[in-house]
This record gives structure tokens, sequence and C-alpha cells, in this order.
């Protein structure tokens, strides 16, 4: 009997934890997730370098495979070193920023202060063109103090630079891998994912860095799954298919909140929406017709419509933008469309065909319908073009359409990094789609960026924003809530006010 006693006792417990293992109490498979998440996007990423994109699409990607030197708190924004140690300023034209050590990128180059210099020179190259070139151009010079301590020098004091360090796109990148591939393809960073492939139209793959240079993530892998329809995303999410989707259209937000174990956040974010003219081209350059076609949109209307996920107010520095004062709410151009029609009689433009340039994503879309029908009313011929995402920011960027609708999530929360790269003549032929140039608007902004006086940056803003809303090269359509809508069985996201959010701290 002894010498049957163990294995009788080891085939029973291999039963039980069989049994436990695979069936739960009503004896249905068990539910415990594996560390795997889904996330759906209606449009694929435009590339996955931070140097070469500037878009929210490619950002949800490029955020979990690489890292700034610096960082903000979700919840407070609060901006905290990352890869960066510490800093200091020995006086206000000087960044000594000390660097975190042994850190290498995914692909085995040292993370160092040469590593540092080398991406911000990237970024910086008039020839690579990079989109938010924008972010460090106050830098006049880099240096490499030692092989973990990097300086910046300045021309002149620049108030924005740990916000701008703490931006997606001022991500820092493996020398090695930009030198010898294609970063934009395949990615290389320090980050708590590495890049597993994309399978571009379909989805991108992403695996945890088992050598990560903090604790290694909790989820195992991540996939980025292009779904065109965003009402096929939602059916994912319900079916389970998909745990994970953001930037709900309002005329969804309802249904996604019905589903049964799926969290919604919603929180007023940083993000604008706005109706941009190509100031380059007739009638659009004439202040007469900007003004006829922000006198005929009525943007409260627009906002109706959105389910409580977006605010009706015509600044274009939002409420929740460093530089916001209450009164520019009142300075834009009220709904008045009988004012409107005087100015398209007056100055002829009765009948003008216009083109509305619109990315094929919900939201611009159902901008471009509503504006369509009300500038139709006033008097305007107006048609709609539509296009794939990234290849509609190559034609934006170029100047090739008329009027279009773009949005701006502002990830620093920092009004002079939202007027700067999106109105300052600097980036006419990058972030500044609308082509607009005003020297008196450019001389403010400048101004705003290069005092350290935060109280003087609010009120230069400020000047700045009303310059802007006056000359309406841009008619803000609303300032957005951030949304967010994800499996019960998620825990640790957080999206922050700039819709920006991390993988690093969620797990199943």
């Amino acid at each position: 009997m002894r010498k049957c006693f163990v294995p009788i006792c080891l085939l029973v417990l291999m039963i039980v934890s069989a049994a436990c293992s695979s069936e739960n109490s009503s004896g249905k498979e068990s539910t415990t997730p594996p560390q795997e998440i889904t996330y759906a996007s209606t449009s694929d990423a435009a590339g996955l370098s931070p140097i070469d994109t500037n878009d929210s699409v490619s950002s949800n990607v490029t955020y979990q495979v690489y890292e700034t030197l610096f960082t903000q708190d979700p919840e407070t924004m609060e901006i905290e070193p990352l890869l960066a140690e510490s800093y200091e300023n020995p006086d206000d034209n000087t960044w000594v920023i000390k660097l975190k050590e042994g850190i290498t990128f995914h692909d085995g180059t040292p993370f160092n202060a040469e590593a540092v210099k080398y991406t911000f020179e990237q970024l910086k190259d008039p020839d690579r063109a990079a989109p938010r070139a924008s972010l460090l151009a106050p830098i006049e010079s880099i240096e490499v103090e030692d092989e973990n301590t990097v300086v910046l020098n300045t021309e002149e004091p620049y108030g924005p630079m740990l916000a701008a360090l703490s931006h997606t796109n001022a991500a820092i990148v493996s020398p090695t891998a930009d030198q010898e591939g294609d970063i934009n393809k395949e990615p290389v960073g320090t980050g708590p994912f590495v890049f597993d492939e994309w399978v571009e139209g379909d989805h991108i793959t992403l695996t945890r860095n088992e050598d990560y240079w903090r604790d290694p993530a909790k989820l195992e892998k991540v996939t980025y799954k292009v779904v065109p329809e965003f009402s096929t995303a939602i059916s994912m999410l319900e079916t389970g298919e998909v745990q994970f989707i953001d930037a709900i259209a309002s005329d969804h937000i309802n249904r996604v909140e019905s589903i049964q174990n799926v969290e919604v956040q919603k929180t007023e974010g940083t993000r604008v929406s706005y109706l941009g003219f190509n100031m380059e081209k007739e009638p659009f350059n004439e202040l007469a017709f900007r003004q006829a076609v922000a006198y005929g949109i009525d943007q409260e209307a627009y906002v109706s419509q959105l389910n409580d996920l977006g605010i009706d107010n015509e600044s274009i520095i939002g409420p929740n933008v460093f530089g916001y004062q209450e009164d520019a709410k009142e300075k834009g151009y009220a709904y008045n469309p009988e004012k409107a029609k005087q100015l398209i009689e007056d100055n002829g433009y009765a009948g003008q065909e216009i083109t509305l340039f619109a990315a094929n994503r919900d939201n611009y879309m159902k901008m471009a319908e509503i504006v369509q029908s009300q500038l139709s009313e006033i008097g305007l011929n107006v048609s709609i073009e539509t296009m794939e995402w990234a290849s509609f920011l190559e034609s934006a960027r170029k100047g090739d359409y008329e009027m279009t609708f773009l949005g701006w999530s502002n990830s620093t929360a920092d009004g002079s990094e939202l007027l700067y790269p999106n109105l300052h003549s600097d980036n006419i032929g990058s972030s500044n789609y609308a082509r607009y140039e005003n020297s008196e608007f450019d001389k403010l902004v400048q101004e705003s960026r290069s005092s350290v006086d935060q109280e003087v940056r609010k009120q230069k803003l400020h000047a700045a924003n009303l310059i802007a809303m006056e000359e309406a090269p841009w008619i803000v359509m609303n300032h957005g809530i951030v949304t967010a809508a994800y499996d019960a069985s998620m825990e640790g996201l957080i999206v922050d006010p700039t819709g920006k959010w991390s993988l690093y701290p969620v797990s199943r």
C-alpha cells in the first residue's frame, strides 16, 4: 500500500490541476487572458521613425519602441527625467544633461551622448526635412562633454526646452540602425517593446523587450491592427478580437459605452481640430474670403453632434493648453450667415468652386460633410475629396489642396509648441500646412519661446493667438475630448490629455 500511495496522489493532483487550468466551476474554459493585446486603428502608420513622421497613428507605435530624454507624467503632466538622469542650466542658454548609464538600443548599440547628438542633428538637418524639426530649432549646437553628458546650446533662452525634449518626435534613435537600415520601416529604440514586423495595410507587431533597462513590460506582445471601418473595430472589441481602441468618433460613443466588460475613459484634452486654408492659393489667401467662410460655419451645430466629445471654443489655443486666456473665446467670427452672404456678394465669390480635402477618418469626414452643407447655403459651390491617411498627409504637406481638415494633439500642452510648428513661417513646407506668414505673429511666438518668464510667455502667446484668430488661416472646429475604450481585463492604462498612452504599465 505504501508503495502505491505516492503515484496515486500524484495522479489525482495532475487530474485536478489539469481541470483547474482548463475549466472553471461552470465547466467552461478558463478566461485568464494571455499577456497580449490587439489595438485597432482605422489608419496604418505613415512610418515608424520619430524623426521622419509627425502623426498620431505613427506615434502610437513609436512611443512604445523609442524613448525620450524626459517624459510627462500622464496624470499630472509634470515633466520628469526618463533617459536623462538630471540636468542643469549654468546660464539661460546652456542645458547640461546627464544621461542614465548602462542602457542599450534594441540592436545592441550603446545609448550615450553620441546617440543623442546624432539624433538631434538628424532632426535639425534641413536635408532630412524632419516634420518636427521646429522642436529643436532654437538649439544652436550640440556637444558631447563625455560619454554620458550632452550639452545643448541655444542662441537665446528657450522656455519650452524640457517640453520639447519630452515630445515623441524628440525620441532617441539608434545611430547604427539609422545609418545602416531604414528606421521608418524597422524602428530601433531603447523602449519596453521591440519591433517584430509590419505588414503594411494590415498590422504591426511588437514584442516585449526582455533586456529593457527597467523591469520588463508585463505585456508579451502588442499588435496594431488596421481596421478601416471604425464600426468593425467596435464589433471586434465586443467579440474580444480587439482589446483596445481610442479616438472614438462621436457617432460611436454610445454604442461603445453600452458594451459589457469594456471600460471607457473620457478626459478634456489638448487637441484642436480645424479647417485650414492654403494661404498660397486664391481666393483662400484673401481675408474677406476667409471671413466669409468663418461667418458661414456654425461650430456649435457641429459640436452638438459630438455626443459630449467636443468643446465649442474658437480660440486656437485651447482651455487645457498653456497660454490660453478666457477672453480669446469671444474673439473669433461668430456664426452669422447673413454677414457671410454679404461678404460673398461684395467680393464676387458667389458660386466659387471649393474642394474640401479630407482624410478618410470618421471625424474629418463628419467635419467635411457639415461644412460642405453650411458653405453651400451661403452661396459657395463645395465638393469633397478624400484620401487615405498617409497619402493625405503627404499631399497636405506639399500644399496640394485648397481647404482641408486637420488636428493637432499638442503633446507638450504648451501654446508655443502649437503656434510655432503650425503657423510660424519657419515651418512652411513642413508642419505649417496653411502656409501662413505674418511677421508680427512670428515675432510674438518667437518671444514666447525665448523667454523663461512664464507670465511673459503667457502674454505673448495670447497676443499671437488673437492675431491668428483675426487673420483666420484656421477656423477652429472644436477642442477635443480624449477617449479610449478597452477590455475590462486590461489594467494600468492611462490616456493623458494629449491622447498619448504607454503600454509599459499595462497588463491583463
